[in-house]
């Protein structure tokens, strides 16, 4: 059993969903945490802190190079540094490219993509200092195929896959591994919106999920943010030493077809 006790996780857009999922599980595996993520933060502190251990938060917006850079002096000031950094702050916007907003386009970009390079630069330094770090990057099966109207998050998370390689291979001969899971649809509050506009249209609620689900995941069931959290948890675990620059599907065999 995977015992992360005495090591701290950093874990962005941590409040809820799947950073919260993925939160708890390093959370019971005994690590201390730093949340982040907007507004209240209250009931998802009190939720990882059921788990016996020193829990922080820090409302940087990730899309700001000085707020990231702040939360990681927090995390060293408060915390003694980042062991583990789970990039999974993410935002979605869908349109065609002609009609694509430049301004969701950059936003996209500078969250789902440039503030996982920008945590990885800050984070990398006391890794290295302490002679152990992961770094799990969540992409998702869009890094590795596209949908229509999804122009900047699938380039965002392609982008995403290609930083994990090149950190995989940039620490290689240490005891920092770098990797990114690859989710399916999680039953997140974005999905379940696509379910309800289905079923505004007369569908029924049960035939909505399942209709989504049958698009593209074989399964016709979610990933959870708790199996997400427990793949996490593997990844920072000594089995996956030699996991390097990977990016891992766990998503009900969508890119198996």
């Amino acid at each position: 059993m995977t015992t992360l006790s005495g090591k701290t996780a950093l874990v962005t857009g941590s409040t809820s969903g799947i950073g919260l999922g993925i939160a708890q599980v390093l959370a019971r595996a005994g690590a201390n945490l730093i949340l982040n993520g907007f507004g209240d933060a209250s009931q998802a502190i009190a939720e990882v802190r059921q788990h016996g251990v020193k829990v922080g938060h820090h409302p940087a917006d990730v899309s700001d190079p000085a707020q990231i850079a702040e939360m990681f002096a927090y995390a060293e000031r408060e915390f003694g540094g980042v062991d583990i950094l789970v990039n999974n702050a993410g935002i979605q916007h869908v349109a065609t490219v002609e009609a694509f907003p430049v301004e969701r386009w950059d936003a996209i970009i500078a969250i789902n993509l440039s503030a996982v390079f920008h945590s990885t630069r800050l984070g990398l330094p006391g890794m290295r200092a302490k002679g152990w770090g992961r770094i799990v990057n969540v992409a998702s099966v869009h890094g590795q195929v596209g949908s229509v109207g999804k122009a900047a998050y699938v380039a965002a998370k392609h982008g995403v896959i290609g930083l994990t390689k090149v950190v995989g291979l940039e620490t290689a001969t240490s005891n920092v591994t770098c990797n990114a899971i690859c989710p399916g649809w999680v039953l997140t509050p974005l999905v379940q919106k696509q379910i309800d506009d289905r079923a505004a249209s007369g569908i029924d609620p049960q035939q909505a999920r399942h209709d989504l689900l049958a698009e593209k995941q074989p399964s016709l069931e979610f990933v959870t943010p708790a199996q997400l959290g427990e793949l996490v948890l593997f990844l920072c675990s000594d089995a996956a030493a030699q996991v390097r620059g990977a990016a891992w599907n766990i998503d009900g065999g969508w890119l198996a077809q």
